[in-house]
């Protein structure tokens, strides 16, 4: 089931939507990739410098799938690995944004994609990247830790749902 909120990015009047399943085949309108990694029952959160704890993730590289970007993202932010399955998208769509830029960094509509990730290897933290600190917590939980927007919580309901496989 779809659900849309609008967010208010640097100024930037954003819709943001979460579609369970989708399947994004251009790569070229993906954003970034995400996920909840879970370990022991917990769900892993980094603290990100100036945003708070939230989910590792972050942008493709050239020549990555977003799988491998999204593995590379949990190594680099989280210091673990694992097995993942892919959650589905949210679509980020500018085209209410009357700031939009046509030529900035970000397409009119793109797309996060979110995985879910059950950790294999937990690998001590380094804190060499852009992650300050990682905690595991409690599912029921994570809504009062962390930063982020409502639609994290509609994306954990659904993360919850796959269980192991």
């Amino acid at each position: 089931m779809e659900h849309s909120i609008y967010v208010n990015w640097g100024g930037h009047h954003v819709k943001l939507s979460w579609h369970p399943r989708k399947i994004i085949s251009d790569t070229k309108i993906v954003t970034s990739v995400h996920g909840y990694c879970f370990f022991n029952g917990k769900i892993l959160l980094v603290n990100v410098k100036g945003r708070g704890f939230n989910n590792p993730g972050g942008h493709i590289e050239n020549g990555e799938t977003p799988e491998e970007a999204f593995h590379r993202e949990a190594l680099e932010e989280a210091y673990v690995k694992g097995t993942i399955k892919y959650l589905g998208a949210i679509k980020v769509s500018h085209e209410e944004n009357p700031l939009f830029d046509p030529n900035g960094k970000y397409p009119l509509v793109g797309y996060q994609l979110y995985y879910r990730m059950n950790v294999e290897e937990y690998l001590p933290f380094q804190q060499e990247n852009e992650t300050t600190s990682r905690i595991l917590v409690e599912p029921d939980e994570v809504q009062n830790i962390m930063n982020d927007h409502s639609l994290a919580l509609i994306i954990l309901r659904d993360a919850l749902a796959e269980g192991d496989f």
